[in-house]
């Protein structure tokens, strides 16, 4: 290796550590000065926005909106909402001119939802981010050389760098989520993982399986999962199967980590020094804690293709609760699911996804399904796919009683709603390798 390349790496580990170790400290901060930390850094973003990028010159030139319109984080109200459709179809408008395009780290997005959206970061922004996500791991005991295993999707192997492999600081031990579930178990009991970490219906089949087999052969410290919604009884079916603690963390690859469970469990502290969070209902103003509303962040470090109230599509809440922990960083309450999986009625009710996985866990003969996928094809038309466990049950009994108690716990007549039970030998992963629960095929982007 060149002398010259091995000082560089060993100059971005060095980096990436110093990001880590002021994020401990600031998760800690007060008020006053996390407030105005924000402010700061939304002035700066905003002024290299404006004045070196094409998209967002633009965006706020057709608004009126001057940089120094923008002093605080109560000023966001101002600009516009930019939503993934739109910066897919802007893409290299969106890169910093301060920027050498192609000297940027490439980041894609699944595609589980359409067309994957392909972004721009910076060497170090890339640092920051393996920082951000550290720090929630660290916070729920992960130590220096913890066996780190994490079930994902093979574009992601590369995440850890040659000298964080070669002195063992924090390296992932990748497994594929594409592997079938039998390989996976196989696999990660060699391992052994001090930690389990992985997209969150990848742990809950894993778990499914383990409870299949009877097995306790992995016996990780704690488990974290992500990526997708996840409901009380899969999170409980997996620290059952694992006898360790689940901890949710809320992410998604444009912003990496923005909030994330500690072992208090009281909600999900934001990443509120990097990451601007809003709720906002359906007119763009934002809703008071407790209100449901779609989360819409800006990036405080994003600098090569910054990331200006970005509705990420999916729902949640804010909370004004104080975490046991003692880290200040606020809390989010609740994660509701992606817009592309709200069902909306004919009579205009909406209900999110989680309503859905709650009423189907509560069915009285939820223990005969292994795994199930609720489709809404049309405003009044639902598919549920179910895969059983075992017969231990007539069929017809199932889907009669299945309907009628979805029917009675979301208060859904049959002039709203037609259920329409499949039973199916298998429910697929989509193409990103994630098993999604509720799915509305009206929602497009």
């Amino acid at each position: 290796m060149r002398n010259d390349l091995k000082v560089e790496i060993v100059t971005n580990y060095f980096r990436a550590f110093c990001f880590l170790r002021s994020m401990m400290k600031s998760a800690y901060w007060d008020y006053d000065r996390l407030t105005n930390h924000q402010n700061k850094k939304l002035r700066n973003i905003m002024r290299c926005a404006y004045d070196n990028v094409p998209f967002y010159h633009r965006k706020f030139r057709k608004s009126g909106i001057r940089p120094s319109d923008i002093k605080t984080t109560k000023d966001l109200k101002k600009l516009p909402i930019i939503r993934k459709n739109e910066v897919g179809k802007n893409l290299a408008k969106m890169i910093s001119k301060k920027y050498d395009f192609h000297n940027l780290k490439v980041l894609s997005t699944s595609g589980s939802t359409g067309k994957p959206l392909f972004l721009r970061i910076s060497g170090v922004e890339d640092e920051f981010r393996k920082a951000k996500h550290l720090r929630a791991n660290i916070s729920c005991g992960q130590k220096l050389r913890d066996r780190w295993v994490v079930i994902t999707s093979p574009h992601h192997f590369g995440a850890s760098t040659k000298l964080q492999r070669m002195l063992g600081l924090y390296v992932p031990t990748p497994v594929s989520v594409f592997n079938n579930v039998a390989t996976q178990m196989s696999i990660i009991g060699k391992m052994n993982p001090d930690i389990l970490d992985g997209y969150s219906s990848s742990l809950l089949l894993l778990a499914k399986e383990a409870e299949k087999r009877r097995l306790k052969t992995i016996k990780p410290r704690f488990v974290i999962g992500g990526a997708e919604l996840i409901d009380d009884v899969s999170r409980g079916s997996i620290e059952d199967a694992f006898d360790a603690p689940f901890y949710d963390q809320y992410s998604c690859i444009e912003l990496d980590r923005v909030s994330w469970q500690c072992p208090e469990k009281i909600g999900y502290h934001m990443d509120a020094e990097s990451i601007i969070v809003q709720f906002i209902d359906e007119n763009g103003e934002e809703v008071s804690p407790g209100e449901k509303g779609e989360i819409v962040c800006t990036s405080l470090f994003n600098c090569a293709m910054p990331l200006i109230r970005y509705a990420i599509g999916d729902m949640g809440s804010q909370s004004n609760d104080e975490c046991p922990c003692g880290r200040t960083l606020p809390l989010m309450k609740v994660i509701e699911g992606r817009r592309d999986s709200l069902l909306v009625f004919p009579n205009g009710r909406v209900l999110s996804p989680r309503t859905f996985t709650v009423a189907v866990s509560s069915f009285k003969f939820y223990k005969h399904i292994d795994l199930f996928r609720i489709v809404q094809k049309k405003d009044d038309s639902f598919e549920i796919y179910i895969k059983m466990k075992e017969d231990g049950v007539d069929r017809n009994t199932f889907e009669q009683v299945l309907v009628k108690h979805l029917r009675g716990m979301l208060g859904l007549g049959t002039d709203l709603a037609a259920f329409k039970v499949k039973f199916v030998e298998d429910i697929p992963l989509d193409k990103s390798g994630k098993l999604m629960i509720v799915v509305s095929e009206l929602y497009k982007q």
